[in-house]
């Protein structure tokens, strides 16, 4: 058993989670690695319960371990960072990082445009919208909820396609000849849903980062309204300002 110091301020369960994270950083469960559960911890240090949740809970707010609802908690990666000069989609930046993307859809269907969706995508109100939700995943860890709103007269039957396996850009390009030209971009950090922690695998208090995107095709087409919550443990955005 690993003896923790009475005789200090420094709360018990920081002192679990200090020696913890000196483990990670060492390298001693590798990437990827599971840590030991909760009760693992007790018998180790010789703590209760609460004190080792909220050493795995201090240390996940750090962004060094994140939670899979079921099966424990793990050593993260490195966060993804994502340049914002590129307009790119989701599966070609996890690709370029020698990661494995992947995606799970989670809704598709056509839908008519609320008053909201309606005066973004500057259609009538009422008018079909193709509403496409997926969970974007990388090496089969959730990352990302996102949900594109594209006008149907501009993708006609673009549904037939399984959005699980193909590219909505590729197909945007390869059917319909949309080629991508320019998007903008707006984001704000926010406290997760209760549907974001359990899609996204993540335990409360969680943040997202959302991110509403517009893009355009190369006759400056409103082609997609997309909007979006990563996970905010895992991702960081960088911009180069000139």
């Amino acid at each position: 058993m690993d003896t923790l110091s009475k005789n200090t301020p420094v709360p018990l369960y920081l002192q679990v989670k200090n020696v913890i994270e000196t483990e990670i950083r060492d390298g001693k469960f590798g990437q990827d690695g599971r840590l030991p559960s909760e009760r693992e911890l007790c018998e180790r240090f010789g703590v209760s319960r609460m004190t080792a949740r909220q050493a795995l809970k201090e240390l996940e707010r750090d962004g060094l371990v994140f939670s899979r609802v079921g099966k424990g908690t793990f050593v993260n990666e490195p966060k993804i960072e994502q340049q914002l000069r590129n307009l790119t989609g989701f599966s070609q930046d996890i690709s370029t990082r020698g990661a494995r993307p992947s995606s799970i859809v989670l809704s598709a269907q056509i839908v008519p445009a609320s008053a909201h969706i309606a005066t973004v995508l500057k259609l009538v109100q009422g008018a079909e919208v193709v509403e496409l939700s997926r969970l974007r995943l990388s090496n089969d860890l959730p990352l990302c909820i996102e949900i594109a709103h594209i006008p149907h007269f501009l993708c006609p039957n673009i549904l037939k396609n399984d959005f699980a396996r193909e590219s909505l850009y590729n197909v945007f390009q390869r059917d319909y000849g949309h080629r991508l030209a320019r998007a903008e971009q707006i984001m704000e950090a926010s406290l997760a849903s209760a549907r974001e922690l359990e899609v996204l695998q993540m335990t409360a208090p969680a943040s997202v980062l959302r991110i509403e995107r517009l893009t355009y095709n190369q006759n400056d087409i409103l082609l997609e309204y997309v909007v979006s919550a990563y996970r905010g443990d895992r991702y960081k955005f960088q911009l180069t300002l000139q």
